[in-house]
């Protein structure tokens, strides 16, 4: 079976990075999470302070840190799933909390950060046998990718998926506040300059605002079936 690079897109919280990771355990394939990237600069920015106070970055000092940037991925056992590495430290729990959700997207708005990002997503996806979720993976990260999905669901579902995620973890969560997170990121995902979020033309589209786990991992199972065979 001939291994092909499979791109996931779509709005946050729509379960991209669920349905990757288990497409990629299922099918043996490497799984990269791009939004895990740019919260892992976000995280970074914050811990060094450079964000002002209305939220904005300061760009110049965040340029000259990102040679010290260095995002990997290791297979954690006991979850079955890579864990996000942040010059060696793991923190795949503190960049999912609402603090890195509130200031991830002008972030990966500006284009040295996308550009050092895309570089280093590219040298992991060069030879295939991968699978990446974000929001340009499909139009600038691998434009030729030979699978696409473009993945999106309601922005209350999506509020409320986020909610019950950080809930289930014991991180303290406010519906109100987790909606009007999405509806931002939503509005500057797809806004911003540099790769904006829009669905490829050749993408598949799914809408799983009324699917569980279960029926999105059989129906993109049988998406990957049809390109590789």
């Amino acid at each position: 079976m001939k291994k092909i690079t499979i791109a996931i897109d779509g709005h946050s919280s729509c379960g991209k990075s669920t349905m990757a990771k288990d497409l990629a355990r299922e099918v043996g394939y490497v799984y990269v999470d791009t939004g895990a990237m740019y919260r892992s600069v976000t995280l970074y920015a914050l811990r060094k302070g450079l964000f002002n106070d209305d939220g904005s970055v300061r760009e110049a000092e965040l340029q000259a840190e990102m040679p010290n940037i260095r995002i990997s991925f290791k297979f954690n056992a006991e979850t079955g799933r890579p864990d996000t590495y942040l010059n060696d430290e793991c923190v795949e729990q503190e960049i999912r909390s609402l603090e890195v959700s509130n200031h991830v997207s002008p972030v990966a708005a500006i284009a040295f950060v996308r550009a050092a990002m895309v570089a280093q997503q590219q040298q992991m996806g060069k030879d295939k046998g991968v699978v990446m979720d974000g929001r340009d993976i499909g139009t600038t990260v691998f434009p030729d990718a030979e699978l696409k999905i473009f993945v999106t669901a309601s922005a209350q579902v999506r509020a409320q998926r986020r909610f019950d995620e950080l809930k289930a973890k014991g991180m303290p969560a406010d519906f109100d506040d987790i909606l009007k997170n999405v509806e931002e990121r939503d509005y500057i995902d797809s806004h911003r300059e540099v790769s904006p979020l829009r669905k490829a033309d050749d993408a598949i589209e799914l809408d799983n605002s009324h699917m569980t786990i279960a029926e999105q991992k059989q129906w993109l199972l049988e998406r990957f079936k049809e390109r590789t065979a």
